[in-house]
């Protein structure tokens, strides 16, 4: 008995050491993991202390830990407001509009540089639609509004000359979203479909070979090939976008918003800055931005849940 107890931690021990072993082995590949780890961790993981304030009447003179509990009393005020349900659609139309826009637009763009035969053109269409996701969002509203501008606007002036009226895009709430979306597709397309690329380089050639050989036309290699080597890709990116449904782009809502067409262009986020930062309601806002927070969570959830049951692709 007292021999097996003593041979106990010996057994144990041994794959703990292999462990250690195969860390120090390749001990460079775990400090450049650590990097963004350590990043995470006081960048993401920390500040979630600061929740609590969503819960509480927050004085910055009393601190966190000194500021009353509040309760649910932030939530209730939030969700009886008169702009609650505003907010909250304007988000989610906002949202919806973006991955239903957004989201194909760079799957069918890779699929086109990657049909593409000659080196150059590809190399040329890439760089084309790269380029504009290295521009600053300041730059890209700066640009609409003087591309879209109803008197000197290039835009407008192609209207009229086919005998279209000018129409004051910037300046019209119905058209902030279709602004905001196409523009937003225009920036990121290209940069979005280079995993897409990635993925449809990892398929292997001698499929669209054999299928030649059958005597399948390109259309049907792209949906019986292309398509389904980059379904786990599509998946993935799906889920993840979902996960951050709610999180609409903060800093490019609030450049374009104006008085015209704050009824909607205001969203959450936007709504979160206005009056948490600039009025100080801090615990209020929180309350909001936890909300939003939530929502994403709980779709990143149900999201991933059905695409491991329809598709056997899931983050986890």
């Amino acid at each position: 008995m007292n021999t097996q107890q003593a041979a106990m931690p010996a057994l144990h021990s041994k794959p703990s050491r292999r462990l250690w072993k195969r860390i120090l082995s390749k001990y460079e590949f775990y400090i450049m993991l650590a990097i963004p780890l350590i990043w995470y961790i006081v960048f993401k993981y920390v500040p979630m202390y600061g929740i609590q304030i969503a819960f509480k009447d927050f004085s910055a003179t009393r601190g966190i830990m000194g500021s009353p509990w509040a309760g649910l009393r932030h939530f209730q005020r939030f969700f009886e407001s008169s702009y609650f349900w505003e907010l909250l659609w304007n988000t989610l139309s906002l949202s919806l509009y973006s991955l239903l826009v957004g989201f194909p637009i760079p799957i069918l763009l890779a699929l086109l540089i990657y049909e593409i035969n000659g080196k150059r053109l590809k190399k040329w269409v890439q760089n084309v639609t790269y380029i504009p996701h290295f521009l600053s969002l300041v730059v890209i509203v700066g640009m609409l509004n003087v591309f879209l501008d109803p008197d000197t606007g290039k835009v407008n002036q192609l209207l009229m000359l086919l005998g279209v009226d000018p129409i004051p895009f910037m300046r019209k709430a119905e058209w902030f979203q279709t602004v905001f979306v196409s523009s937003d597709v225009w920036q990121h397309m290209g940069w979005s479909s280079i995993i897409y690329l990635a993925a449809l380089s990892g398929i292997d050639p001698t499929q669209y070979e054999a299928a030649k050989m059958d005597g399948a036309s390109r259309f049907q290699r792209l949906m019986h090939i292309s398509l389904p080597g980059m379904l786990p890709t599509i998946v993935i990116m799906f889920i993840l976008q979902v996960g951050h449904l709610m999180d609409v782009g903060f800093e490019k809502a609030l450049l374009m918003q104006n008085p015209v067409n704050a009824s909607k262009g205001e969203i959450l986020a936007t709504f979160v800055y206005k009056n948490g930062i600039q009025q100080g309601q801090f615990s209020y806002t929180a309350a909001a931005g936890l909300f939003n927070s939530v929502i994403d969570f709980i779709l990143l959830i149900l999201v991933n849940g059905w695409a491991r049951k329809k598709t056997e692709s899931s983050l986890w």
